[in-house]
């Protein structure tokens, strides 16, 4: 339970009925404690008034609807807030996207592009608010990719994908593989997280969100890896960067159908490894945490934000609004929305590489034509025969493609 306490108590019982929009507030305390409670009541956490404290309680399980809705209130804010850059490129989006009837005689044959000019880097941008997560960016290590499709002209994008450094500390996936402090310090830069994983539309529609799976597991997201650290030294561990034994993912909502029976040659690429306890921001708003920064400024507290630093800047500012406000803030953000976590690994001893058990990973090098090869035997083909799926192919075309 989480007390908030108040000396307007009425402000919080016309947050019950108006969703917390266009309220009075006296002071930044106020406010910060009165957008909380709006977002906490968006999530169907319950409530009681008792004379000046509210007491708040989250719900026992978050269903779907109640995850989207939450994620949907955060993109529309981010959205809303880029709108003049994304309505400037909305035509190089739809430029490089590619029509229904065109893809599905493609053979479909995927190069992975590597951004690194302003222009890969807009496009990867305009295509990454059309999901329904809100757009956020990984301090650290970043590798941003376009994946398109060589089997036709032009090369249209089949959809994105996104490398970044691994979160510090997760307690599910940390005991997976056997790690304490000292071992993941030195290990963990042998890893990344996969913090985007989809495809566009018409390729959504054909499992194209399977096909990148695919091709991130194979030995060419490896080389590109290689290739961008082999001079780098890990500031943390202070050891090499250039090589990589595997990815760590986490579904969107819950369990993932995308990730959902990914194998090759009998062995799951993606394997699950566990379930987060729920710790996360996601249900708080921008306007929210803004609010918090707002009245830690007005108190003469500055949370850094840069890599290194501890844990992630957003949870820091959140914790420290907690502990001057007088509520206990781990309350607060442990209750996210519980999310699936995926291992992806490079090699036959890939977690025993990580956990310190052994110098080799010994590789798979499963090449990315082979994996491909093997997505549309297992999956394009079936498909395709499947009319309603089909049907929505033809229809599309890259003018339909907006952001809204």
């Amino acid at each position: 339970m989480l007390n908030l306490n108040t000396q307007n108590i009425e402000h919080f019982r016309k947050a019950t009925i108006t969703d917390g929009e266009h309220i009075a507030y006296k002071d930044l305390e106020e406010k910060v404690r009165l957008l909380i409670f709006r977002d906490l009541f968006r999530l169907n956490w319950t409530y009681e008034f008792q004379d000046n404290l509210i007491q708040v309680k989250p719900p026992e399980y978050y269903d779907k609807k109640v995850i989207q809705k939450a994620m949907s209130i955060k993109r529309n804010e981010i959205i809303e807030s880029n709108r003049n850059w994304i309505n400037s490129h909305i035509k190089i989006a739809r430029n490089n996207l590619a029509n229904g009837y065109d893809v599905l005689a493609s053979k479909i044959k995927p190069i992975i592009e590597v951004c690194t000019t302003q222009k890969q880097h807009d496009l990867f941008r305009i295509y990454r608010y059309y999901w329904s997560s809100p757009y956020s960016e990984y301090v650290g290590r970043r590798i941003k990719l376009i994946i398109r499709d060589a089997g036709l002209k032009n090369s249209p994008v089949i959809g994105i994908a996104a490398l970044g450094s691994p979160i510090i500390h997760i307690p599910e996936r940390d005991e997976w593989i056997g790690w304490n402090k000292d071992i993941r310090t030195e290990r963990l830069n042998y890893a990344m997280d996969a913090y985007l994983i989809g495809a566009l539309p018409p390729y959504n529609l054909l499992l194209g969100g399977k096909l990148i799976s695919y091709v991130l597991a194979s030995k060419e997201i490896r080389a590109i890896y290689r290739e961008k650290y082999k001079n780098k030294i890990s500031l943390i561990s202070g050891k090499s960067r250039s090589k990589l034994v595997g990815l760590f993912t986490t579904s969107l909502y819950g369990k993932s159908s995308q990730y959902n029976r990914i194998k090759y040659k009998g062995k799951d690429l993606f394997k699950k490894i566990g379930q987060t306890k729920g710790f996360g921001t996601l249900h708080l708003t921008n306007e929210t945490f803004s609010a918090m920064q707002e009245y830690l400024v007005s108190k003469n507290i500055l949370i850094t934000n840069h890599f290194g630093s501890g844990p992630s800047w957003t949870m820091r500012v959140i914790n420290k609004t907690g502990k001057v406000l007088g509520f206990d803030p781990k309350f607060l953000l442990k209750h996210s929305f519980r999310r699936d976590i995926y291992f992806v690994p490079y090699g036959s001893e890939s977690v025993e590489f990580l956990n310190g058990n052994t110098t080799t990973p010994f590789y798979f090098n499963y090449s990315k034509n082979e994996l491909v090869k093997y997505w549309r035997e297992r999956w394009l083909n079936m498909r395709k025969k499947n009319e309603e799926i089909v049907n929505k192919v033809l229809r599309f075309e890259p003018e339909h493609f907006k952001i809204e």
